[in-house]
């Protein structure tokens, strides 16, 4: 698939500098570099980042699918923040299941070292074509 022009049309996703690097069916990969401007007070990647790209990855790997619905919204983000972000984050998203209205999406995200950063799952709201 493509991945020209798969990150959300929004201002703070594009701030951030969110990267796709591969979108395929029911699975998108993106990364962020955590800048001195993306990081807290403590020098580690904030967490709000570190959801956002999780997040993102998530949604667009629900996308994926998006000839039999669209993608309408975030409903549920669950995340555990299991280790300081440092450096480059990688995020992986699957897709799970698509039900009637919702779909159901799987994630992490690793520093450059493969380090597991954050896990997340998150439940998006669908709408069948």
């Amino acid at each position: 698939m493509n991945v020209l022009n798969v990150l959300p049309d929004s201002p703070f996703v594009t701030e951030l500098g969110l990267k796709v690097i591969e979108w395929t069916q029911g699975k998108a990969v993106l990364s962020v570099e955590l800048t001195e401007r993306l990081q807290n007070r403590r020098g580690t990647g904030h967490g709000g980042v570190t959801a956002t790209l999780l997040d993102v990855a998530l949604a667009i790997a629900g996308r994926s699918q998006t000839g039999e619905w669209s993608m309408e919204g975030t409903v549920t983000l669950n995340l555990q923040f299991l280790a300081p972000a440092r450096g480059r984050l990688i995020a992986e998203g699957r897709l799970l299941k698509a039900g009637t209205s919702v779909a159901f999406c799987e994630g992490e995200a690793r520093d450059q070292n493969g380090t597991l950063i954050a896990k997340a799952t998150a439940t998006y709201k669908i709408e069948r074509k």
